[in-house]
């Protein structure tokens, strides 16, 4: 199947991260291409999100299986937008650039990781490629993590098929995320009558979420949001809860312990409420440190003879290459499509990215 037509299929194959049933359909369809390769496939079962497909591509001479760790591409399956959103935004072809739900983040992705094996396959695969296909990257990849490590920790070098930034630099470096939830419990009385005995929640909530917001540090490229709020029942009762979701960023070694450290200092203002935090790191950060840098000129150098000029960028969100960074495996992200309009209607890529990527990555599985 030619990689625009693939891609096509994929997208229109939806697959929003809750609905197991979705992503497994696309699932079905990354193993029979892979199979189409020559490629071993494992179906990895999950019982709430969609399970996950593990490839293995065996080198052409066997004998040289055992000699060298295998190189990892890590992919995933499922997105943002609910089932039905394809009605609304079809995949459509148009000006050197290709819309769809999921096309960059990241259907294409996996078309490129495919194109490239098979490219390099062309020229005998030298080395053996593990291809892994998640099902949950967008809702934390609490299921798939441990196999991400575990692999990567195997592996000579790990690429994320992410998009690359819109200029086409690659991503090496990234954030580390997570976040906290925290709930105020005051006391309910009438807002009228009994106004006196009540402890506001939403009160006391205000006073927090100043305080949390001044968490951030710009200068150590830190960020606190709160970003959702919810609190009361009707304008007529004193509230006797508040809740806050936030959304925390950091790059520095040392910052999420700060934050944490803070967020669990955090005390009452008024008499008579109470404040309970819970929350934690999702993803640690990936930092351009050396063996970012090592790797990525030892890439720059092999991209160089296709006439492809490699540039540096990073980014603070996160993907599932944050995993792999405190592992000391030699890691590369952003090497999906070229696009931008994450996560919304405007997604697209820009077609001759999907050939110039797998092109790319072909070069880095034969020479690393």
């Amino acid at each position: 199947m030619k990689p625009t037509q693939l891609l096509k299929l994929l997208v229109e194959t939806e697959s929003p991260s809750h609905d197991k049933a979705a992503v497994d359909r696309v699932g079905a369809i990354v193993a029979e291409e892979a199979r189409k390769l020559g490629g071993q496939v494992e179906v990895i079962p999950n019982k709430e999100t969609g399970n996950h497909v593990l490839v293995r591509f065996s080198p052409a001479r066997p004998s040289t299986f055992d000699l060298q760790p295998s190189i990892l591409i890590l992919c995933h399956m499922d997105t943002v937008f609910p089932l039905g959103t394809i009605q609304k935004t079809p995949y459509r072809e148009e000006s050197g650039k290709i819309f769809g739900p999921g096309t960059l983040d990241m259907k294409a992705g996996i078309v490129i990781a495919l194109a490239a094996v098979e490219s390099a396959q062309r020229s005998e695969l030298k080395r053996a490629v593990t291809l892994l296909c998640t099902s949950d990257e967008e809702i934390g990849s609490h299921t798939s993590r441990g196999l991400i490590e575990s692999l990567a920790k195997e592996s000579a070098l790990v690429l994320v098929m992410e998009g690359a930034l819109l200029d086409g630099s690659l991503k090496t470096w990234r954030k580390g995320t997570g976040g906290f939830s925290v709930t105020v419990h005051g006391r309910a009385a009438h807002a009228g009558g009994d106004h006196q005995a009540g402890r506001n929640a939403i009160e006391e909530m205000s006073h927090q979420v100043i305080a949390i917001q001044k968490l951030t540090d710009y200068e150590k490229q830190t960020t606190v949001n709160v970003g959702v709020i919810h609190g009361g029942t009707v304008s007529n009762v004193v509230p006797e809860e508040a809740r806050i979701e936030v959304d925390v960023r950091v790059m520095q070694a040392g910052e999420w312990e700060r934050l944490e450290s803070e967020m669990k200092k955090l005390a009452p203002v008024l008499d008579g409420t109470r404040i309970e935090v819970t929350g934690g790191l999702n993803r640690p950060p990936m930092p351009f440190d050396d063996l970012m840098k090592s790797t990525f000129e030892k890439a720059k150098a092999i991209a160089a003879p296709l006439g492809m000029n490699l540039t540096a960028g990073g980014t603070g969100g996160a993907s599932d290459g944050n995993f792999v960074a405190p592992l000391g495996v030699p890691l590369l992200d952003g090497m999906g499509a070229v696009g931008e309009g994450y996560h919304s209607e405007r997604e697209f890529i820009f077609s001759n990215s999907l050939e110039q990527k797998a092109k790319l990555i072909a070069e880095l599985i034969k020479q690393w």
